[in-house]
């Protein structure tokens, strides 16, 4: 057997058991629209939130809202959070011609596209998150994994999806979107779990009023990807609250590898993005009960059906994977004497994903059923949690943010009704944040505009074990032009649940397949799957320091250069990456040699034995057992740079906006303590060190123009002795809208768009893979949908 001959094995043992085979760089581009860091809380959300209303309409009386607008990264009510915050809102998303949540993550450069996102197909290498059977769209910031990056829905954890533990952000219907931030640093002690690399959270809007409905066909010029969208959103709001309703109903048809030149050799049928259909709703209320509690409820529900094929020599697999996803979150905030709150919420989700697979040989045609397998997820949480003023400093108040809580989640993996395995964890946490304002502008003190110092820590005892993760940081302007910020903080991540409690293997094997210099009749034992008593948390330490400028004299500029290390160690691992294991130091600490009778019992224990030795089980011929099972090994270290910037211009009647953030990634990994670190970033199936988008928003009247251009570098080719470097990917994507505004006729609030992404059709670098089972392109980094236009017209009421 070749290389990964344990993992092949497995996987063919598993075939038919398992498978049946910157804050400133995203500025938004009016004074109204604009959130502004370091100098300010942040302002309301953007006041083109949503089409105008007929001028002769009476206005509605604005709704009692008890809660000054979150910022994400902090739970000091109108605080500023330490870390950079990228803060993209409802009119951007709009100029830019974004249609999904997915999209808009996309296209930020500290975002790996990797792990759960459409186009994602088959890989031989990388994170074993690297796949996506259900067409969603998971954030993954810096590329520490989908389970890495928290994602929130106005504050609130989602359930997490398949076995990887990712949240798909694209079911969110984006027309009830304000906006979405997201903070690309260690969060753990705000947060708590999974906020290594950071968190997003999605806001959505709290007042809309009115209906609006909107349509949307497009399609890739080379073939495929023919898509129909339909979408509707209403709203009201009242004298104590409102609401927001919005739907939307979505399909595409794949790519098939025929339908481009280059991917034509591969084994077919093959599809390079997924088919699907996606049902989505959601409901959003806010209403106050008196003058002192407001009730606040969000509610997601979606289904997404998908379609893919792999293909292989012999057969080839048809995948049809059924989604579901469910979200309710009530939340009750009370309004205490002397400017303190109490927040009373919870949170309770489920996500399935049901896959059929049926297998088709190639020569015959005979089509076998493998029945159904599925994962379900549940996720429960709920927490109590204060916030308000302690005394007066200089600066400001000095405020603190506490609270407790409790979190659940389950993990099933099933065949037919058959659970296979599974598991739950559950852990209680309490948290607390302090913000010291030392000093403000109001004091005249020469040199220091701002000095701004805050704490927190939170702990969470989970059955994983106590994890406790601080957090510091700074905010200092020496002038109104400049913004510093500095945090310091560790963060953790629990193993997820398929980690913990997946089927455990046990292989007989000869030893010769793993080492040297064994009689031909030794063997050996190796052991795979989940890991329920050993695993612990990953953990990490973050650093990141800012640099703003945004001077007086120009005040339609905006900047910022930020610098991010994480030291990111006890990553949960299958260590083994090769066959040389036997005397091969790097994997002393997976072997035993020469394992006793009683050790090989008890590894042959409550794990599904599989023979490939071609003889009966002899315990006197073992002369080693081999542990590849999910173990706290990795080592990673992630450091770069990040900048970000707008300016806008005011020409004659019309306005130009000028915008785009770069991201420059190191990132290295050691599979174990005895292992040399070798390069992640900048390799195949991993995120390019360079990624950057840059444009300009043109905008009169109501016509708006934009074209940004998006560039990622390219990655190295490590299965090659060559060391060769593939070619970057440059595309440029350009939005033209018309919105004829509020008039006293038919036209009323009308908008046509015309979008058009990689305009230049531009096929992404091909490398040479082992198989053509694979695409010969990195599709981590890469797109094979080319040219795509879609127009689009939508109508408000």
């Amino acid at each position: 057997m070749k290389t990964r001959t344990l993992r092949n094995a497995i996987s063919i043992a598993l075939l038919v058991a398992i498978t049946g085979t910157s804050e400133w760089a995203m500025a938004q581009d009016t004074a109204t629209d604009t959130v502004t860091q370091g100098r300010t809380p942040m302002t309301k959300a953007p006041a083109k939130a949503q089409p105008k209303k007929a001028p002769d309409k009476p206005a509605t009386p604005a709704a009692t809202n008890l809660q000054t607008v979150t910022v994400t990264g902090t739970r000091i009510r109108g605080g500023s959070s330490p870390s950079p915050v990228i803060t993209i809102g409802s009119e951007q998303i709009q100029q830019e011609g974004f249609t999904d949540l997915g999209e808009v993550i996309r296209s930020v450069p500290q975002n790996f596209s990797g792990g759960q996102n459409p186009g994602v197909g088959l890989v031989s290498g990388g994170s074993d998150s690297n796949q996506n059977l259900t067409g969603g769209s998971g954030l993954n910031l810096r590329g520490l994994g989908p389970d890495a990056t928290l994602t929130l829905l106005n504050g609130h954890r989602m359930s997490y999806g398949g076995y990887a533990q990712a949240v798909d952000i694209s079911t969110i219907p984006v027309e009830a979107v304000e906006r979405i931030e997201i903070v690309p640093d260690g969060a753990s002690a705000i947060y708590g779990s999974d906020a290594v690399g950071g968190v997003a959270n999605v806001i959505l809007k709290p007042d809309f009023d009115g209906v609006t409905v909107g349509a949307r066909y497009g399609g890739a010029t080379e073939g495929g990807l023919i898509t129909h969208g339909y979408n509707a959103t209403a709203g009201t709001t009242w004298g104590t609250g409102g609401l927001i309703v919005a739907g939307e109903k979505t399909s595409n048809e794949p790519i098939h590898s025929d339908q481009r030149d280059y991917t034509r050799s591969m084994y077919r049928p093959s599809t390079l993005a997924q088919g699907s259909d996606l049902r989505s709703g959601l409901f959003s209320l806010h209403q106050s009960l008196g003058e002192a509690v407001e009730l606040h409820l969000d509610a997601l529900r979606n289904e997404r059906n998908s379609h893919i094929a792999y293909a292989y020599p012999s057969v080839y697999y048809l995948y049809g994977v059924k989604t579901k996803t469910v979200l309710l979150a009530p939340s009750l905030e009370i309004s205490l004497p002397g400017d303190w709150t109490l927040t009373l919420s919870g949170a309770v989700g489920k996500e399935k994903n049901s896959a059929a697979q049926p297998t088709v040989n190639r020569a015959s045609g005979a089509v076998t059923s493998d029945g159904l397998f599925a994962y379900r997820n549940k996720s429960l949480t709920y927490e109590i949690g204060a916030e308000g003023p302690l005394f007066t400093l200089p600066g400001g108040e000095a405020r603190l943010a506490s609270g407790a809580g409790y979190r659940y989640n389950d993990f099933q993996y099933l065949r037919g009704n058959t659970t296979i395995y599974g598991g739950d964890e559950s852990s209680r946490f309490a948290y607390a944040e302090l913000s010291l304002p030392l000093v403000g502008p109001e004091q005249g003190i020469g040199g220091i505009e701002r000095l701004e110092l805050s704490g927190a820590i939170r702990t969470e005892d989970g059955d994983y074990g106590r994890v406790t993760t601080p957090k510091l940081g700074m905010i200092y302007s020496p002038s109104a032009d400049f913004t510093m910020k500095v945090s310091w903080g560790k963060s953790f991540k629990a193993p997820t649940l398929n980690q913990r409690y997946s089927a455990g293997y046990a292989l007989y094997y000869p030893a010769a397949t793993f080492g040297t210099g064994y009689p031909t009749d030794a063997t050996i034992i190796g052991l795979s799957g989940g890991n329920p008593d050993l695993l612990h948390p990953e953990r990490a330490r973050t650093w990141s320091a800012s640099l703003a400028f945004h001077p007086e004299v120009l005040p339609r500029l905006e900047t910022e250069l930020t610098w991010f290390d994480i030291d990111y160690t006890q990553r949960v691992v299958r260590p083994l990456v090769n066959t040389d294991v036997l005397g091969n130091p790097i994997y002393a600490d997976f072997v035993d040699y020469d394992p006793t009778e009683a050790a090989q019992a008890a590894a042959l224990s409550n794990a599904s034995f599989y023979n490939f030795v071609g003889t009966p089980y002899d315990a006197s011929k073992v002369v080693a057992i081999i542990d590849d099972r999910y173990t706290n090994a990795s080592r990673q270290r992630i450091k770069g740079i990040d900048l970000s910037g707008a300016y806008r211009f005011d020409l004659g009647e019309g306005r130009l906006t000028v915008r785009g953030s770069a991201s420059w990634l190191d990132s290295t990994q050691a599979l174990t303590a005895a292992q040399s670190s070798y390069d992640l970033a900048g390799t195949l199936f991993n995120p390019a060190k360079l990624n950057s988008r840059i444009g300009a928003v043109w905008q009169q009247g109501g016509l708006t123009a934009s074209l940004f251009g998006n560039y990622k570098s390219g990655v190295i080719n490590t299965n090659t002795l060559d060391g060769k470097r593939s070619a970057s990917f440059t595309t440029f994507d350009a939005t033209l809208r018309y919105d004829t505004g509020a008039r006293d006729e038919a036209w009323s609030n009308l908008a046509l768009e015309l979008s058009a992404q990689n305009l230049s059709n531009r096929a992404p670098p091909l490398y040479t893979p082992i198989s053509p089972t694979y695409t010969p392109y990195d599709s981590t980094n890469y797109s094979a949908v080319g040219r795509f236009v879609s127009l689009s017209v939508s109508k408000h009421w």
